[in-house]
Parts: C-alpha cells; sequence; structure tokens
C-alpha cells in the first residue's frame, strides 16, 4: 500500500525527538560553480549519520508485540542496517543485520557498537536480502525492508515535509540519491503535496543505474546506492512522482566528495556526494535554486584517504610524473631544485633502475608532487622539461 501524506505525518509525530531536523546550508562555491543558488541539505548530520533512522525507527516503532519478541532482521549495504540496529537498541530488541561482503567496515562497526548481531552474505545488496529473507523464514524475525515498506518510505519523506518548510519559495529543483528508492519516494510524496512547483531530479551510480536503464557495471565508491533490482512500491512511486533520472560516474563522485569537504566542511559518503556530481556535470536542469541532499556521510577512514588523494589527482593538485635522468650523483637534487623552484612539494619519489627499458647509465624516478592546482602542475613539466630532462606525466 502506498504511503499517503498523513502516513507521512503521522511519521513525523513519532520521529519527534528522535530524528533531528537537519540544516540547510546555502553553498557560495557550489552556487558560483553552477551560476545558480545552491543549497545543502546535510542529512549527513543525521542521527547515525544518514537519513535511514528516519524509516527505520518509523516501522519498528509500528511493530506489534509479537513481532518485537521475534527481534528484526534487514539486508543492508550499511546505513539501513545501522539504523535498524539503534532503532531496535531503543526499543529493546534483537536485531540480526545482513550485509554484503564488501560492505564498508565503518558501517559494519557502527552496526555491531548498536548491539546487533552482524552477518555477512553475498556480493551486492540484492543477495544479502535473499540471506536476511532466509534467516526470517528460519527464525521468524521481522524483516525490515531497507525500502520496499510503506512505514520506511512514511519515514523517509518526513526529510521531505522538513524541505517544503526550509526550502525557499519559487521553482527550484530538489535532487536527490536513488538506490532502491526508498528516500526518492518518500521525498516525492512529501513535494508533491507542499510544494508542486519544484522539479525533481534523482541521481545514480553510473555502475549501476537501474531506474536510469542501465545493467550493472561493477562495484561503485557510491554503495549506499547501489541497487541492482528497485522495489514494486518505491519503483512505482519514483517512476510516477520523480521528472527525471540521470547518472554519476565514481570520478564525479570523488571529486564532490572532496569539494564538499574543503569547501563546506562536510564529510559526505558517495552516495550522499552523487547529488552534487549531478549538478556539477549539469545534468539537473530547470529552474532557479539547487538543493542536493546529502543523503548520508558514513564513509570510511581509508575510503575517504583514497578518495582524497584520487580527487586531489583529477583536480592537477596532486602530480605524478616518470623522468628519465643519468644515473649519477647530484641529478635527483637538481630535479628537486626545479620543483622547489616553482614551489611544488615533492610527496613520494620512487627510483626504478629494473625491469625498464631504460640505458645502463640511466635510472627512471618516479615523482609524486603537491601543487596549486592544474596550470601550476603544467608549469612544474614545463621546467622540468627546460631543465634537460624527459618527463611523462603517469596522473
Amino acid at each position: 500500500m502506498r504511503p499517503t501524506p498523513s502516513d507521512l505525518r503521522a511519521a513525523r509525530e513519532r520521529l519527534a525527538g528522535v530524528a533531528r531536523e537537519t540544516p540547510l546550508y546555502p553553498s557560495e562555491t557550489l552556487s558560483r560553480l553552477t551560476g545558480r543558488p545552491v543549497l545543502l541539505k546535510a542529512e549527513n548530520l543525521q542521527r547515525t549519520g544518514s537519513f535511514k533512522i528516519r524509516g527505520a525507527y518509523n516501522t519498528i516503532a509500528q511493530l506489534s508485540g509479537a513481532e518485537r519478541g521475534a527481534g528484526v532482521v534487514t539486508a543492508s549495504a550499511g546505513n539501513h542496517g545501522q539504523a535498524v540496529a539503534w532503532a531496535a537498541r531503543e526499543a529493546g530488541i534483537p536485531a540480526t543485520i545482513v550485509v554484503p561482503e564488501g560492505a564498508p567496515m565503518a558501517k559494519v562497526e557502527a552496526a555491531r557498537g548498536y548491539g546487533a548481531t552482524v552477518v555477512h552474505a553475498g556480493e551486492m545488496f540484492d543477495e544479502a536480502v535473499a540471506a536476511a529473507r532466509s534467516y526470517e523464514a528460519e527464525t521468524g524475525a521481522t524483516f525490515v525492508h531497507a525500502f520496499e515498506d510503506p512505514r520506511v518510505v512514511a519515514g523517509q519523506g518526513t526529510l521531505g515535509l522538513e524541505l517544503a518548510q526550509q526550502l525557499p519559495e519559487g521553482p527550484g529543483v530538489v535532487v536527490i540519491p536513488v538506490g532502491g528508492g526508498g528516500l526518492a519516494a518518500g521525498i516525492a510524496i512529501a513535494l508533491r503535496e507542499q510544494r508542486p512547483e519544484l522539479r525533481l531530479v534523482g541521481v545514480q551510480a553510473s555502475a549501476c543505474a537501474p531506474y536510469a536503464g542501465l545493467a550493472p557495471a561493477g562495484a561503485t565508491i557510491a554503495d549506499g546506492i547501489a541497487v541492482k533490482h528497485p522495489g514494486e512500491l518505491a519503483g512505482s512511486i519514483v517512476r510516477e512522482l520523480i521528472d527525471d533520472v540521470v547518472v554519476a560516474d565514481d570520478e564525479e563522485i570523488s571529486q564532490a566528495i572532496v569539494l564538499l569537504l574543503e569547501r563546506s566542511k562536510l564529510v559526505v559518503e558517495g552516495a550522499g556526494a552523487a547529488p552534487v556530481a549531478a549538478l556539477l556535470a549539469g545534468r539537473c536542469g530547470g529552474d532557479g535554486f539547487v538543493c542536493a541532499v546529502l543523503a548520508g556521510g558514513n564513509i570510511d577512514a581509508t575510503t575517504l584517504i583514497s578518495v582524497v588523494r584520487f580527487g586531489l589527482t583529477l583536480s592537477g593538485r596532486y602530480l605524478v610524473v616518470k623522468i628519465l635522468i643519468p644515473d649519477r650523483p647530484g641529478q635527483l637534487a637538481r630535479i628537486v631544485g626545479v620543483i622547489g623552484d616553482e614551489r611544488a612539494n615533492v610527496i613520494a619519489v620512487t627510483h626504478h633502475r629494473e625491469g625498464r627499458s631504460i640505458g645502463v647509465l640511466e635510472t627512471e624516478a618516479e615523482l609524486t608532487l603537491e601543487t596549486r592546482g592544474e596550470e601550476h602542475s603544467q608549469r612544474v613539466i614545463r621546467s622540468l622539461t627546460a631543465a634537460g630532462f624527459t618527463v611523462e606525466r603517469l596522473r
């Protein structure tokens, strides 16, 4: 059964004092880059680090006594699992969370920290769902679906009720990450009733974008929206009420994560950064302001380090070059001197003398440099070349 606007309002009452009303921040940087006002709905600051607490708590709060006694089970790429674990702990009932093998450790450990039992099964979300359903059949536990449940959709829709009050008047665009579709469906129900003038755009990762008609193509940094098969309930709402669904690739999402971290001081995971990636790529259309829903901020520290390095490299602020030099004393000092004169910073140096097609009296050095951007990187390369060195840019 499709949730109604009144179901969303009832969910808001249940969530009072539980889910935070997350802030809406204007972004001067993104506004300048896109040429239109940009607002950031910072749901990454929500309790448990994502919007998922809304749907999970709204569902568990409505369970019968018998259902509570049997405990709950769910399948999750991480955020929904954390939310179910937290809500179950608050309700005093046991929870089992089934996650894919590659689920981020930050999300897995958080679910365990909330007292849940975590089980790994399968490589993708859909395989974890199958394993959780088997557990449900074996134990009688209540299955709390991540998006294919009207109570979950209604809970997620409370974010839309907040946006209806927070967003400025007039035309605008709301950009929402889409995995199974529960968040987009809930927001759409709320905004179609209260702000019908707004354009609603969903964003999927290009590696897994069934709503956009793309077959799964492998892993993605946006693990929170890597769902191969949307459900019937959420899917039908998304297809009816969302104006467009676009995609963003991992490079674009990585750059968005770095930009949000550096300019907005917001830590956002891949799925949460996807709306900003699509916005920067010019895929959202519409008139007026744009609101990007930063749906979650649960990113592993190791993943964040890799993303920052990757993003800095793409923007030209990390420069990796291979230089062929005579194998005699003083040559590396000359190279470092040229780099220093250009005010670049040497991060790492690796020498190669074997396994390369180089002369007997030559060596190959690979240097990772920190620069101020693409123009500065080009200047460093020109200066090294002018000094007589053969330079090949690797990244």
